[in-house]
């Protein structure tokens, strides 16, 4: 093996260090390539198939705990190429396999323009646009893995291809957002939104006002204009510096968003004004590279796990209910108790998207809490059942890639139609079953 595809192994030095996720799940590959060309991962995949290996792709790892076992595992993590690359006049960027998304959006914001990321800038871009990718620009915009103009891959025979809308569609179709089954994306080209500056912020109530605030919210978002994305939380906030000191160490209920309209922006913080007052509110005019924190999402690898849904026709009882399981008065333990706003583009198909051109749902719920030994992983375990039952007469019964968990699969994401589709495609290009994804079909 040449150095761009060494093999590390359990008795290596680095492996442990390698075989590191950002949720810090104890995964342990049977070995461990961290290639940084693309004949490194041709290599690598040769190397798992001589070995008689599977071969699970994974850049930062932020939904690890989703993976099945990997004894029998190469865990496959890419390093290319890492300095992203923008065509301002194209509004293209072009972005190696391992990169995350903070240097795209600086990168992008130098030239005026934005990305459609998530909310963390230390997730991984490939993976996040593998798995449908959903961020603040989502409602006006749509799914970010629409937006992916090519994917250059190394197939599981090792052969390697550019993919696009007329060079292997059906390829093309499935890699935007039905997660890594079908092969290692070495790279991916986007395109950029000319954006520059939006209206954006957040605020924080304590949160014995958690059901008036979410009652504001869930009334507003019915007639949202399709310019602002926001989100509710129910938050459990540790002690931590990086946490703004009006709110460290509390228990509150908040609302985030932008807005790519400022006036649709200013008209959703009267709204808000009127709720109670809050402990630390900022809103205004932002550029668009602080999109990425706002969220205020760990950068630094987290022990946690979590749970989520898809939410339909949230009716008044549910806000009841919510506050109530996660509210100041449950004991719950949960860093967050979450609503992702849907709807506007998110809800519309994409005519020429992938298989997931679009999200079938009014909200993402979605809660995740510390699993740092047995004792808070149980307490955490506890508080999401307890949540997720007070909520399960508005759940649609399905998931969204991107926020998948352990027992998942493409079968809770997609309709029967595009499963058979998927499988079909998968057969075609791994027809030996090599790769392993947090959500298998």
């Amino acid at each position: 093996m040449s150095d761009a595809a060494k093999i590390i192994r359990d008795s290596d030095p680095g492996y442990h260090e390698a075989r590191a996720a950002f949720d810090l799940c104890d995964q342990r590959p049977a070995a461990i390539c961290v290639p940084t060309t693309v004949a490194g991962v041709q290599e690598a995949i040769g190397f798992a198939r001589g070995e008689g290996l599977k071969v699970a792709n994974q850049a930062t790892g932020h939904v690890a705990a989703a993976l099945p076992a990997l004894e029998d595992t190469l865990l496959l993590k890419p390093m290319i190429n890492l300095e992203p690359s923008i065509d301002p006049a194209e509004r293209l960027a072009r972005v190696g396999a391992g990169t995350i998304w903070r240097p795209v959006v600086e990168a992008a914001a130098a030239h005026g323009l934005a990305a459609l990321h998530g909310s963390s800038p230390t997730v991984g871009v490939v993976g996040y646009h593998l798995g449908g990718g959903l961020g603040f620009y989502g409602r006006e915009h749509g799914l970010a893995c629409n937006q992916v103009r090519a994917f250059e891959v190394v197939t599981a025979d090792g052969e390697v291809g550019r993919v696009d809308r007329d060079h292997e569609p059906d390829l093309f179709w499935a890699l935007r957002g039905g997660g890594g089954l079908y092969a290692t994306v070495t790279a991916i080209e986007f395109d950029l939104l000319p954006i520059s500056e939006v209206f954006g912020g957040a605020s924080f109530w304590p949160v014995e006002v958690a059901e008036d605030v979410l009652a504001t919210w869930l009334d507003w978002t019915r007639g949202a204009p399709d310019s602002v994305t926001t989100s509710f939380r129910i938050m459990n906030l540790p002690p931590f510096e990086q946490v703004p000191a009006p709110i460290r160490g509390k228990n509150v209920v908040a609302i985030d968003g932008v807005a790519v309209d400022h006036v649709d922006g200013r008209a959703l913080v009267s709204q808000l004004d009127g709720i109670a007052e809050p402990i630390m509110a900022q809103w205004g005019p932002m550029p668009s590279a602080a999109v990425a924190s706002l969220h205020g999402d760990p950068e630094d690898p987290v022990p946690a796990i979590g749970n989520s849904t898809l939410i339909d026709e949230v009716e008044d009882e549910a806000i009841a209910a919510l506050v109530e399981a996660a509210g100041g008065e449950s004991g719950s333990t949960l860093i967050a108790t979450e609503l992702r706003q849907l709807g506007g583009a998110l809800s519309r198909p994409d005519e020429t998207g992938g298989v997931a051109d679009r999200v079938e749902g009014e909200f993402v719920a979605f809660g995740v809490g510390l699993a740092t030994d047995p004792g808070t992983r149980a307490r955490t375990e506890a508080d999401l059942e307890r949540i997720f039952e007070a909520i399960d007469p508005w759940q649609s019964g399905r998931q969204f890639y991107n926020f998948a968990i352990a027992g998942s699969t493409c079968d809770d994401c997609y309709p029967a139609d595009a499963i058979e589709a998927l499988k079909a495609i998968r057969h075609e290009y791994d027809p030996e079953g090599l790769y392993q994804a947090p959500l298998d079909l």
